[in-house]
């Protein structure tokens, strides 16, 4: 089994420095809407991740437009290098200061261009 997460977003645009420049995933695919891109296929160490715009959901799958905004999913991202996903985040507004949990992880959490939550997580222990 697989599960992609597709963020809709207003503008993949907004998004994509935050995803490639500073959390190092690759786009490999990506399709124009007019002038803009409509969506993103975005890949980084075996998980993948899909952006959509509000205009494109609307044109492709009406049923799907989120209400208002970003859709209230959160992404829970573990990693195996979390100095690594601090490194990349310095400077980054944080949402959720970095913790360690009572179920054994070290957290740290932000809010994407696009609005969505995205918490980083690593075993306390690594």
């Amino acid at each position: 089994m697989e599960i992609t997460p597709v963020l809709i977003v207003e503008e993949v645009e907004k998004s994509l420095p935050f995803w490639i420049d500073r959390m190092g995933f690759v786009k490999t695919v990506d399709v124009p809407e007019g002038d803009r891109l409509g969506f993103a296929i975005l890949v980084r160490d075996g998980a993948e991740l899909m952006l959509q715009t509000v205009e494109s959901v609307r044109k492709d799958a009406p049923q799907f437009v989120p209400n208002a905004g970003p859709s209230n999913v959160g992404l829970f991202i573990v990693v195996q290098d979390f100095a690594d996903v601090l490194t990349r985040l310095n400077g980054y507004p944080v949402a959720l200061p970095e913790r360690t949990t009572f179920y054994g992880m070290r957290e740290i959490g932000v809010f994407e261009p696009g609005g969505h939550t995205v918490i980083f997580a690593a075993r306390a222990s690594a």
